[in-house]
């Protein structure tokens, strides 16, 4: 009955395969578990005994009110039409460059990233507005598509980040466990704030080796990204103004949330929250906040929070459940026999991380996934905000993965029926393939990921 706990994670991912919901499909098994290893005297009752804390533990976490926060920023500027301005300005800026409208995509997607950092948002924006022009220009629809989805996912990996701030909790609290399994009885530890930081040079990596790829493939095959010949992009005396009015709002904001958590000056909290008034004072003067308006952020905000603190109560209990059954112990052994030390067992993980990527979402490999392996690579010496980011990026083909990548799902809710779905997939090949050298890149030069947090701390 050694291998109890991994007949418990086999459970949890057939059952997540079937559809159930993640929240309860953690806890209902974890529990089930627990009533069966209990029968066969296999299982200390006592492990649940410390689900209180652990629940009170959650609810009374200062960053996790990051979240709530956070998304309700990104659903207001979502309804602020700020996308919609910075498409349109974008592409008279560069739509008269061959590629310029590829171009364009990427540059709004960075700014929508660091300003919303909502995926679907971003992705189902972009589609409906910029996938008809760009058909219409004659560029190759796997192109198209595949451009649209990469950029749509740089929200995972550029603050300010939902997916950096949960993992930022779950790896703290890993990284505080394994220096207490060392005996250092005086942790150190691992802020938001830190792989915020760290974050900044790959994500922008990420965007220039996207922008270098569009700029290649339209000086090598100039039919499939055309330079766009629509009167809307012919240059006048008001694009200058009309650039400078869509790009200061959301740079403004970025710069208040961004430059206040890296000047010292607000933890990722206390940022959410200026972000959030922040989004409320663009979308009132664009004229397009209203009482109808605010309950529908409202709305969205409490449905996401309340999905993701769910999730988070039944990956505690999943835990609780797992260890009690020595399940890190059992993962910390085939890890640690592993031939070639830490970077070996690093590299298994991210394989097995990537592969989980194409049946799970980001956030049941955030909370079922790097609370078993977090602490046994963490123990090994690893650095965590090195480890943080990597894992990141790699979550982030999660959403790009076919056949289950949420970001194909929602554009092919959006896409005109004339797109097929495998000129979805096979659009997003070349860049789940510059997400791989980048992380290869990461993983050679550490130095990409932690110089900046060293350097500003």
């Amino acid at each position: 009955m050694e291998y109890m706990s991994l007949y418990l994670f086999a459970a949890v991912f057939v059952l997540l395969l079937l559809g159930y919901p993640v929240a309860f499909t953690l806890a209902g098994t974890a529990l089930a578990f627990s009533v069966i290893g209990q029968s066969l005297e296999i299982f200390d009752p006592s492990f649940l005994e410390a689900l209180p804390n652990r629940l009170y533990g959650i609810i009374g976490n200062q960053i996790l009110m990051a979240v709530p926060l956070f998304v309700f920023m990104g659903v207001m500027l979502e309804r602020s039409r700020i996308a919609d301005d910075l498409l349109t300005t974008m592409s008279r800026l560069f739509g008269r460059m061959r590629g310029g409208m590829g171009i364009s995509v990427i540059l709004v997607g960075m700014l929508l990233a660091a300003s919303t950092g909502i995926v679907g948002a971003t992705v189902v924006t972009m589609g409906l507005l910029s996938l008809p022009s760009m058909l219409k220009q004659g560029y190759d629809p796997k192109i198209s598509t595949g451009l649209i989805c990469a950029s749509g996912t740089l929200g995972q990996i550029i603050p300010p980040s939902i997916v950096l701030v949960l993992l930022g909790d779950v790896l703290s609290n890993a990284y505080q466990q394994a220096q207490l399994d060392m005996g250092i009885f005086s942790p150190e530890t691992l802020s938001v704030g830190d792989l915020f930081i760290g974050a900044l040079i790959p994500g922008l990596l990420l965007v220039f080796l996207y922008i270098l790829y569009i700029a290649g493939i339209a000086f090598f095959n100039k039919t499939a990204l055309p330079a766009c010949n629509d009167d809307e992009t012919e240059y006048d005396s008001h694009l200058f103004h009309d650039v400078i009015k869509s790009l200061i709002p959301p740079l403004l904001l970025i710069f208040i949330v961004l430059g206040s958590i890296i000047a010292g000056l607000a933890t990722p909290t206390e940022a959410a929250s200026i972000g959030a008034v922040g989004a409320l004072v663009l979308a009132s003067v664009k004229k397009m906040l209203s009482l109808q308006t605010l309950r529908e952020v409202m709305h969205s905000t409490t449905r996401v929070s309340c999905m993701v603190f769910m999730i988070l109560i039944g990956a505690a209990l999943f835990s609780l459940v797992f260890r009690g059954f020595e399940g890190d112990e059992l993962i910390q052994e085939l890890l640690g026999d592993l031939d070639g030390g830490k970077y070996h067992a690093l590299f298994i993980v991210m394989l097995a991380m990537f592969l989980l990527g194409f049946v799970l979402d980001f956030i049941e490999i955030t909370f079922v996934v790097i609370p078993i392996v977090g602490p046994v690579l963490l123990a090994m010496g690893i650095d965590p905000v090195w480890l943080g980011i990597l894992i990141a990026i790699n979550l982030q083909t999660s959403f790009l993965t076919p056949p289950f990548g949420f970001a194909l799902f929602y554009l092919r809710g959006v896409a005109p029926k004339s797109i097929k779905t495998t000129q979805i997939y096979q659009g997003v090949m070349p860049f789940i393939a510059i997400q791989i050298i980048v992380m290869a890149m990461i993983a050679y030069w550490p130095a990409l990921a932690t110089w900046l947090p060293t350097q500003i701390s």
